[in-house]
């Protein structure tokens, strides 16, 4: 009796489908094969990593997205769920400044990666602040343990999942009702201090206005855990969770994009690619969750429409600009952020008036000063990157316009003939993020971290018109950024796997 229940276990092992292989779709599917079940997963594009591909031309070598690595614990804990580390795949640095920032013609800010530097930095730039520093990031750091350790991990399906003592007796340290931008100037005043701060933020795609005080765990993430990162660029995070995966047993088709699905009686029956067709108990959605939800599914599934959807408000799109120059570039560190415009106006023509801005704030990375490999000798690789609205039809116009603006600005900080030694470009913008991710709008960064689409107010995991449907990524829980993704993978994993057990 004991070996037939044996051989029927096995007949019966769960399988998934996971649709697409950035973070959160392959961070999903290694929980959910670490657990037994069979998964495979469908890319459409022929690498894996969704946003943080890498590229490579003429000897220069560019992370395509994301070039940040910050909450290194959180990348730590993803692999020693599995009984791994991150030194077992890559190897990490601390980069020391953390970053640089021009607020105008010599005038720049090198971001000290020691925290007594930090506190030096902050008294020289306004009396008094150092101590209000020190207090700054003790509420910030709360917000960070209580936010990573248990409001990320919650899959956002009810608001009963935040009656937990440690969120309900510490809500009000939370500032989960006051805005980021009146939060920080309680405690500064000095402009530059306040741009510095306010920037982290930018990451969750909306004006410091509009994102809850909560996220000056972004602060602590950026002064105390610090700016690192991997030598080889950020794609051998990916190139990680790829080896993870497929040691776990996961199977990966890349090349092979979704272009239908087909339901049954509140099921998903068939996942059609241009190549086969797949069935599998369980469907986990880490591509585009409107392209998924409005594309993909019959209408009678979908469980929001497009009004809906339209009335979500995203995070930027960008404007990129690759690019190889045969010079060494003795002013820039690895990151570098151009604050030497208006901030309040480029945010108001993302956000308020969506629109071509006038005179944008940008970011330039520079991996070869940390990374002799990623750009032939005597050269460096330049990632330019402008935040845009979404929605905005790019032209080949536009993006020349944009190139060469920004050209001008460099050069006038740099004072060096920069347009002369490209020798390599390679243009990126809204368009592109809709056909090489099906990206809503062509949205960069997900879904906007404002109050009123946090937790329980972002689009749910967990389908409500079909048994076997849910999703992860940037666009529901937790939100955008790396490793928001990771987490929301697993997440998602622990949702389907208490289905299995139910």
């Amino acid at each position: 009796m004991t070996r037939f229940v044996e051989r029927m276990s096995l007949k019966v092992k769960k399988s998934a489908i996971v649709i697409g292989a950035g973070f959160a779709g392959i961070s999903a599917a290694c929980y959910l094969a670490k657990e037994g079940i069979d998964v495979t997963i469908l890319e459409k594009n022929e690498q894996a990593g969704g946003r943080a591909r890498s590229y490579s031309a003429q000897g220069f070598t560019f992370d395509m997205g994301p070039s940040w690595y910050w909450m290194p614990d959180v990348f730590d804990a993803f692999f020693n769920d599995f009984g791994k580390k991150t030194t077992d795949y890559y190897t990490l640095k601390r980069l020391s400044p953390s970053y640089q920032v021009y607020f105008g013609k010599d005038d720049a800010l090198q971001i000290p990666s020691d925290l007594s530097e930090m506190h030096a930095l902050f008294e020289s730039l306004e009396k008094g602040s150092s101590k209000k520093l020190a207090l700054f990031l003790k509420e910030a750091q709360y917000k960070y343990e209580v936010g990573m350790q248990d409001l990320v991990q919650k899959p956002g399906e009810s608001i009963t999942e935040f009656i937990d003592k440690r969120v309900v007796l510490g809500v009000f340290k939370m500032h989960l009702f006051q805005s980021f931008h009146s939060y920080i100037r309680k405690y500064f005043t000095n402009p530059k201090i306040i741009q510095l701060l306010e920037f982290p933020v930018l990451f969750l795609g909306a004006q410091p206005k509009n994102i809850p005080a909560l996220y000056s765990l972004m602060n602590y993430a950026d002064i105390t855990l610090g700016t690192w990162y991997p030598d080889g660029g950020m794609h051998q995070i990916v190139k990680a969770m790829v080896s993870l995966a497929t040691e776990l047993g996961v199977k990966i088709k890349l090349g092979e994009p979704v272009h239908s699905i087909e339901c049954k009686a509140k099921q998903i029956k068939n996942v059609i690619t241009t190549k086969a067709i797949y069935q599998a108990d369980y469907i986990v959605g880490g591509a585009d969750y409107h392209h998924i939800e409005q594309n993909l599914l019959p209408k009678e599934y979908q469980q929001y429409n497009e009004k809906y959807w339209d009335s979500r408000i995203l995070a930027p799109s960008s404007i990129l600009f690759y690019l190889g120059l045969n010079i060494k570039l003795d002013s820039l560190l690895h990151h570098n952020l151009f604050f030497d415009a208006d901030f309040d106006k480029h945010g108001d023509e993302i956000y308020k008036n969506p629109s071509w801005p006038s005179d944008p704030l940008f970011y330039v990375s520079v991996t070869s000063k940390s990374d002799h490999t990623v750009a032939p000798a005597g050269c460096e690789n330049l990632f330019i990157l402008i935040p845009t609205a979404p929605g905005l039809k790019d032209t080949i116009e536009i993006k020349e316009y944009y190139f060469h603006l920004v050209m001008k600005r460099l050069e006038s900080h740099l004072e060096i003939p920069l347009s002369n030694h490209v020798i390599y470009r390679k243009d990126y913008a809204c368009s592109n993020f809709i056909s090489d991710y099906n990206s809503y709008k062509g949205n960069a960064y997900g879904l906007a971290n404002t109050l009123l689409q946090t937790a329980i107010f972002k689009p749910k995991m967990k389908s409500k018109k079909l048994n076997n449907l849910f999703y992860t990524g940037q666009l529901t829980s937790p939100g955008p950024g790396v490793p928001p993704s990771l987490i929301s993978g697993k997440v998602v994993a622990t949702q389907i796997l208490k289905t299995q057990s139910s």
